[in-house]
């Protein structure tokens, strides 16, 4: 006696974002990948690593920086004075873009951003330390404008 073939499952079908198309961006606590997530959302589980990241309130404007530790993408609430890395913890001072300075490095000439006014900065390519002197702050004044 024949025995009856079950049909293939249908497969599930992809989740489509709202009609609208607003999505949204943020980078996911534990495993630092960017995650999308439709607008109105109020926290977001990401996928590859399953931590659950909370989505702030609308209107909150974000801004970036790269931790100066292992490199890695931090966001954070725009005025922040520091921001901690969750992957290195390491301390990062997030200035607004009127606060920092830039020079190239004394050594291997790699462009370095600095807090604006600080004495010296540590290249993290070479390790060399240049002095931020009379000489460049004709290069700041510049760059801050």
């Amino acid at each position: 006696m024949p025995v009856p073939l079950a049909p293939y499952p249908t497969p599930p079908v992809p989740f489509t974002p709202p009609a609208t198309g607003c999505e949204s961006q943020l980078v996911c606590s534990g495993c630092r990948n960017l995650l999308l997530y439709p607008v109105g959302a109020t926290s977001v589980c990401c996928a590859v690593c399953s931590s659950v990241t909370a989505v702030p309130p609308p209107g909150t404007e974000m801004a970036q920086l790269i931790c100066g530790g292992c490199h890695t993408l931090l966001m954070y609430i725009r005025g922040a004075a520091s921001v901690q890395c969750s992957c290195c913890h390491t301390i990062n001072l997030a200035l607004e873009g009127n606060q920092v300075a830039h020079v190239n490095c004394g050594n291997c000439r790699m462009l370095l951003m600095y807090p604006y006014g600080a004495p010296s900065v540590k290249c993290a390519v070479c390790q060399f330390i240049t002095s931020i002197g009379a000489s460049t702050s004709n290069i700041e004044q510049k760059l801050m404008t």
